[in-house]
């Protein structure tokens, strides 16, 4: 009768912590179908993606589609597409995301940063391949509703502060 007491305790604490201790819950969010609009340097751009748990639940995979507004009606839309998986590294007790792109850049980032509120993420490069040394590169991400994000690129050149370069509103889909 005694343990009929305390069990119901026992297990809510367990499951309280087992929510806490979660690493992929910075990222879930993402999950799913997004669309949204891209505007920045290199111009305006559509964008469809899709993040998508993959290998038993062991990474996020994220699959990026963007296509130029061209500015000609002749010309010939640019597309430009991207691929990564995030995982979690227990050593180093972060996330990481890397991130392959048709341009031939790989990223890998790290998660830097989460707000207390979980509404803020920004991702940080820890090494860019196929550009001059030094470059760095982030993504900052805030949270406006369960199925709408922002989604800010800034990059650095060697020696100088972050500038952005695209903004994204992108909108969930399914």
């Amino acid at each position: 009768m005694k343990y009929a007491r305390i069990l119901p305790l026992v297990v809510l604490i367990a499951v309280s912590a087992g929510a806490q201790s979660d690493p992929w819950s910075p990222v879930r969010v993402f999950e799913g179908k997004w669309e949204g609009a891209i505007t920045g340097k290199p111009g305006k751009q559509l964008s469809s993606r899709e993040y998508r748990f993959v290998l038993g639940g062991t990474f996020l995979s994220q699959r990026d589609h963007s296509v130029y507004e061209t500015k000609s009606p002749d010309a010939t839309p640019k597309v430009r597409e991207d691929f990564g998986y995030f995982s979690y590294d227990t050593f180093l007790k972060k996330m990481v995301w890397r991130q392959f792109h048709s341009e031939g850049f790989v990223n890998e980032y790290w998660l830097e940063s989460v707000s207390a509120d979980g509404k803020s993420l920004e991702f940080v490069t820890v090494r860019i391949e196929n550009l001059a040394p030094g470059w760095r590169a982030k993504k900052s991400y805030r949270v406006l509703s369960a199925d709408e994000i922002e989604e800010t690129f800034s990059l650095a050149p060697p020696g100088k502060d972050f500038d952005v370069y695209t903004v994204a509103h992108l909108k969930r889909v399914k």
